[in-house]
This record gives C-alpha cells, structure tokens and sequence, in this order.
C-alpha cells in the first residue's frame, strides 16, 4: 500500500470519526422553546440583550460583549459576536415561530465566519445561550423554558463553559 493511499485513508477515517461527533465546521444549532410567552416578548428581551451587550468592554465574566445586531423583524434576528481575545465573528440567526396562543419555539444558529474553524470550545453554543440567560429567559417558571440542542448540532457543546465563552 502507497503512503498517499494511507495518509488519504487516516484523513477520511479522522473526518468521519469527527463527523460522528460534532458539525464539520464550528457552529451550533438549537431550538428553545417557551410554553407561557408568545415570540413577541422573546424576540424583543432577545434584541434588548443584543444592545446591551454591543459595547466592547467585556465587564464580569466570560465574553458577554462586542454583539451586534444586523436585523430584526417579528420573525427573525440577525447579529453577530466577535470574539474579544482573537476577534473571530460568528453570525447569529434566530428564527421565531409562535406555536400556540401563548407558546414560541425559536430555531437559533451560531456559526464561525472562520473557514477553518473546526472546533471551538463551545463558544457558538455559547453565543446564544448566553442571549438567553442574559436576558433572564431561562427562568423555566416564568417563560417555560426549554433548550434542545447536542454534540452532533453544535461543536463541542458538552464542554461548552459558557461563563468563560
């Protein structure tokens, strides 16, 4: 066996393997959903948050600074995060479909505008979840609050330490 057969064969074994676990590029996708408020509440404490956050000064923990908002409607949110170390931007889109009278589900992505990131500490899940928290959405109580999301939907989100991300 050549050893350009071999390496081709570990370099497609190694992206498969890595397939099987996390996205092929660093990104994240989930969906929340919220049982007791309509998208109208989630999608303004969510642009609230946005602006909150814009300035450069990352004050307390973790990167909760440097979003920017690109567009809002009522049914989607554009923005992005750039990382505050290296400068990395990720674009953010978050999609809003109410699911009942006073029921929304939003579909949020985080993805690195790096060609080559791969992996990323969970820093895309981070980007948004840190949205949601920020803006006290997670209060289950309040808002009926839930997030799906894994690995094989967002890079490295079983490690993800959103207070330093």
């Amino acid at each position: 066996m050549s050893k350009a057969f071999v390496a081709l064969f570990l370099l497609v074994a190694a992206t498969s393997l890595h397939a099987a676990f996390y996205p092929l590029h660093a990104q994240c996708e989930l969906t929340w959903t919220f049982s007791k408020v309509k998208c109208g509440v989630v999608n303004t404490k969510i642009i609230d948050q946005i602006k909150k956050w814009s300035g450069d000064n990352c004050t307390g923990e973790g990167e909760k600074c440097k979003y920017a908002l690109k567009s809002a409607s009522d049914s989607q949110i554009t923005a992005t995060h750039t990382t505050p170390v290296h400068d990395y931007v990720d674009d953010l889109t978050m999609t809003f479909s109410n699911t009942g009278s006073s029921s929304c589900s939003v579909d949020g992505k985080s993805r690195s505008e790096t060609w080559y990131a791969v992996l990323d500490y969970g820093t895309n899940y981070c980007n948004l979840h840190n949205l949601v928290v920020g803006s006290g959405l997670n209060n289950a109580t309040v808002y009926g609050y839930k997030e799906t999301t894994s690995d094989s939907d967002c890079t490295q989100y079983s490690s993800a330490n959103c207070t330093k991300y």
